[in-house]
């Protein structure tokens, strides 16, 4: 099993900056890549970010230029830097281990709130 512990989380004012993290434990061995992706109330879960073992990265149009994924390998964590932010930005964040043994045994945090508004 992997555990993923998510942080960061708040309220910020439009064009503030967070910074989530997510911490992994446990067999990290079994991920290849990890992302975050983001929930607002009413819509699907989508992607935002994610960066493989290797540090490829990719993101969604919405963040490009405004969002930054990394990785701390030392310490099994990844961060998601979150600037210039907009109210469409707010949404539950998720953090997800992608595993070598495919979608059904990838792994989830619980998530975190974060509230862009004036």
């Amino acid at each position: 099993q992997v555990q993923l512990v998510e942080s960061g989380g708040g309220l910020v004012q439009p064009g503030g900056s967070l910074r989530l993290s997510c911490a992994a434990s446990g067999r990290i061995f079994r991920i290849y890549a990890m992302g975050w992706y983001r929930q607002a109330p009413g819509k699907q879960r989508e992607l935002v970010a994610v960066i493989t073992n290797g540090g490829s990265t990719n993101y969604t149009d919405s963040v490009k230029g405004r969002f930054t994924i990394s990785r701390d390998n030392a310490k099994n964590t990844v961060y998601l830097q979150m600037n210039s932010l907009k109210s469409e930005d707010t949404a539950v964040y998720y953090c997800k281990a992608y595993s070598w043994g495919g979608p059904d045994n990838d792994y989830w945090g619980q998530g975190t709130q974060v509230t862009v508004s004036s």
